[in-house]
């Protein structure tokens, strides 16, 4: 799979933009800020619905300009696909397929893959438990792009149910309850029964996906690193003793977790009104990394880190081009924050991808074996650059 044109109309610095694109290796090559980063973003945005840069679609949209659009012909085999993105901040984003009417941006998720290698990766090892439950969470709608629609699902459930425990925790601190209070406390039980339903399903995805996961970035590790293992996956879970911590392994059925979790959300039921926040769930996980037999985070060196970092991501690709649809390879400005032995060693892994796009502030940032298209990004300007 590789996405062969690449159209942007109002999205961050380009006002358009026109890109054909080649299977193999494309460069974009340029001075920080000049939007090179803008390019593969888009790109991205294709597969996760999302930016790897920032948390919320109104950056994204040129500055002055009301909406974004992206659009991308995707080739897989002799097939080939049309995709457009239309982004509006504070409003529905819309899609398309083939020029089709309108359909749901979601339904356009697993029609590009993409597997992004950034400086911001060495979060995944030295960051807060979010970091790492976002790697896990887009992994996993990347296997099975359903899983967009129960991790909405289990937001919308969580949000609604802090609302009504943050006003059941106003209330107890201002001297005791309005009227209604109680009723809408008596709901919990019910919102229980859906949080626990959505994160069951949740849990059991992340869960499989550490178990093939393990071998694959203890494989990775070493390839980066020789001798510098091994490494290994844990899950941390907030529901107790019974998952936590829990070794990656299918050792727990759907069911199995519901009831967990059920369970967890009902012991926690005092704690949490009082505290006004939901306390229990997917949403307070953790995925523990160790190194050895240490935990990598506070221990491991910033080369050890970085290796462990992008052992994740190599791990991802192989996981995804093992299950069909190679992802496109995104590496953006990646090979400036490595020293040499890791830049070559990287670039050697990562050459025989079907599709790599990499960006670098000058051309030698992009090693040798990495041979392909270039592009130069310079003031809004991207052009191809003859071999």
């Amino acid at each position: 799979m590789h996405v062969s044109h690449l159209s942007l109309a109002d999205f961050r610095s380009y006002a358009r933009v026109e890109v054909p694109l080649d299977p193999g290796v494309t460069a974009f090559v340029g001075p920080n800020g000049q939007g090179k980063t803008n390019l593969v973003e888009a790109v991205g945005y294709l597969a996760s619905l999302g930016s790897h840069r920032v948390s919320s679609d109104a950056p994204l949209v040129r500055m002055g300009a009301d909406r974004a659009v992206i659009r991308a012909s995707v080739v897989q085999g002799e097939r080939q696909q049309l995709i457009e993105l239309e982004l509006n901040p504070g409003k529905a984003n819309r899609a398309r397929i083939n020029r089709s009417s309108q359909v749901r941006p979601r339904d356009v998720l697993g029609i590009v893959r993409t597997v992004l290698f950034a400086p911001e990766d060495l979060a995944l090892v030295k960051g807060d438990p979010g970091e790492r439950r976002r790697f896990l969470d887009e992994l996993v709608t990347a296997r099975s792009p359903r899983m967009a629609g129960v991790r909405s699902d289990y937001d919308r459930v969580l949000k609604q149910r802090n609302t009504l425990l943050k006003t059941a925790a106003m209330a107890r601190r201002h001297g005791g309850a309005r009227p209604g209070d109680a009723a809408a406390l008596s709901t919990l039980d019910v919102w229980d029964q859906h949080l626990a339903r959505a994160g069951a399903e949740l849990l059991v995805q992340r869960l499989d996906l550490i178990t093939t996961l393990q071998p694959l970035t203890d494989k990775a590790y070493e390839q980066l690193a020789p001798g510098g293992g091994p490494v290994a996956l844990e899950y941390r879970s907030s529901v107790g003793e019974a998952l936590a911590p829990v070794q990656a392994g299918p050792a727990h059925s759907r069911e199995e977790l519901f009831e967990l979790l059920l369970a967890a959300l009902g012991a926690a039921r005092k704690q949490e009104i009082e505290r006004g926040v939901t306390l229990v769930g997917p949403h307070r996980d953790d995925l523990h990394l160790k190194l050895g037999q240490l935990p990598a985070k506070g221990y491991a060196s910033h080369g050890e880190s970085w290796s462990y970092a992008l052992a994740l991501r190599l791990a991802s690709y192989d996981l995804l081009r093992a299950e069909g649809n190679e992802p496109v390879l995104v590496l953006d400005d990646v090979f400036a924050e490595l020293d040499s032995r890791r830049r070559e060693r990287l670039a050697e892994l990562v050459a025989p991808g079907e599709q790599v796009l990499v960006t670098a502030a000058v051309e030698d940032d992009v090693p040798g074996v990495l041979v392909g298209a270039r592009y130069t990004v310079a003031e809004g300007a991207v052009e191809r650059v003859d071999a």
